[in-house]
């Protein structure tokens, strides 16, 4: 499935790729991406004759219904990896242990540092948890990964994408088994975040922003939640003064 889905996305989009030769042909990597789109990881797995694993929430698989099974086997289908968010520590150390288990098989495994899709278009700030941590724990290389107008494709929100070329940037290898097993140590794993960090910024071209997307977003609702606040309330002054008006104008 995942060849057939591949090469109906590669026949309608034609994406552009380049880099293709820093993806091993075996043996273990992390394929560390910006992320811009709910399709990017369906566009990057898509251009590689290896199959690469990313994480995705479990409710994708366990949606009830025809379209909940449907939705499941999508998702199988491109390598998508179901992982629970319940427990003490929810989806962070469940995608740890994924990524060392794929990492293990000799595998490829795919990541978001970010931990969420930017919602500008810029870059930001790395999460220092499951890619140093994965990386650190299995000594496997890191491939930085530059998406490129993929939220043009398919922005947050729509469900019906639009037809044109994205691109795909696979960097060089980065080692980090100089820090092999230090993945306990919190300004190890804020240093090897940081380095793939700047390698996607500089595949990308993309503006980086040092706060977390989690924080740029909350941000961004803050001040549209302000905005529709003063707009109600710009709204109720002219109606109040429109009905001052009008019962002067009665008098």
């Amino acid at each position: 499935m995942k060849f057939s889905i591949g090469g109906s996305l590669k026949l309608a989009f034609r994406p552009w790729v380049e880099g293709l030769e820093n993806i091993p042909a075996e043996g273990p990597a992390i394929l560390a991406s910006n992320h811009l789109s709910f399709s990017d990881s369906f566009f990057l797995p898509a251009v590689l004759d290896r199959k690469v694993t990313f994480i995705a929430k479990a409710e994708y698989f366990t949606s009830p219904g025809v379209k909940g099974r449907l939705t499941a086997a999508f998702f199988k289908g491109v390598g998508q990896l179901p992982v629970d968010r319940s427990g003490a520590r929810g989806a962070g150390e469940a995608a740890i242990k994924s990524g060392i288990d794929v990492i293990e098989r000799g595998e490829l495994f795919g990541i978001y540092p970010e931990g969420t899709r930017s919602p500008d278009g810029r870059l930001y700030r790395g999460k220092p948890g499951g890619l140093a941590r994965v990386a650190l724990a299995t000594g496997a290389p890191v491939i930085p990964v530059a998406m490129i107008d993929t939220e043009k494709i398919q922005p947050p929100g729509k469900v019906v994408p639009k037809l044109m070329r994205p691109g795909i940037r696979i960097g060089k290898p980065l080692d980090f088994s100089r820090y092999h097993g230090m993945d306990g140590d919190r300004f190890i794993l804020r240093s090897v975040t940081d380095e793939v960090m700047y390698e996607i910024m500089k595949l990308s071209g993309q503006e980086y922003v040092d706060i977390y997307a989690t924080a740029a977003k909350r941000q961004i609702a803050d001040a549209e939640k302000a905005a529709s606040r003063s707009e109600k309330a710009e709204k109720a002054e002219k109606a109040e003064a429109d009905k001052a008006d009008k019962d002067t104008d009665s008098k």
